[in-house]
């Protein structure tokens, strides 16, 4: 059974940081991107950042270049995403997701871990 275990959500206050970490089982997953979505109440889901399989590759949305880093565990299964400079509006469920070659759609996700950012 193929799972992606997020951890590391929580509140914090403007200006603070945080890091996610979602570790991938249950099947190979070689050649699979693996990176990160996130909804907020109302919207719709959006793409946050992604990394390669090998980690030579990354990928940020606007919103959240130069604040987040996304980086993979000598594993390569597991990855982090280190939250810098939270606003308000980061504020939103955020999914870890994998698919093969590219990060698009998602193939595989997980269950969410909230992050709170109060003003």
């Amino acid at each position: 059974q193929v799972q992606l275990s997020e951890s590391g959500g929580g509140l914090v206050q403007a200006g603070g940081s945080l890091r996610l970490s979602c570790a991938a089982s249950g099947r190979t997953f070689d050649n699979y991107a693996m990176g990160w979505f996130r909804q907020a109440p109302g919207k719709e889901r959006e793409f946050v950042a992604a990394i390669n399989w090998s980690g030579a590759r990354t990928f940020y949305a606007e919103s959240v270049k130069g604040r987040f880093t996304i980086s993979k565990g000598s594993t390569k299964t597991t990855i982090y995403l280190s939250m810098n400079s939270l606003i308000p509006e980061d504020t939103a469920v955020y999914y870890c997701a994998a698919e093969r070659y590219i990060l698009q759609r998602g193939d595989y996700w997980g269950q969410g871990t909230q992050v709170t950012v109060s003003s």
